[in-house]
């Protein structure tokens, strides 16, 4: 898994496993979120949005199964 850069005021890091499709989100609040099966364009338009956190809202949180910590 590697850590990707990411400028937030609500997501700490970010790390993704191209291989599995498995992220982790760390945010600023100690929260963390696990999901499977994200594809790694929707990671790296997630990063390089103008807002990570409004992106993740949006398009992650509802859309890919979550996965214990």
């Amino acid at each position: 898994m590697k850590q990707l850069a990411v400028t937030s005021k609500i997501i700490k890091s970010v790390y993704f496993s191209p291989e599995d499709g498995q992220l982790r989100i760390c945010f600023k609040n100690g929260e963390e979120r696990n999901f499977r099966d994200v594809p790694e364009t929707e990671v790296t338009a997630m990063c390089a949005a103008p807002s990570p956190g409004q992106h993740y809202i949006s398009n992650i949180r509802a859309h890919y199964p979550r996965i214990a910590a």
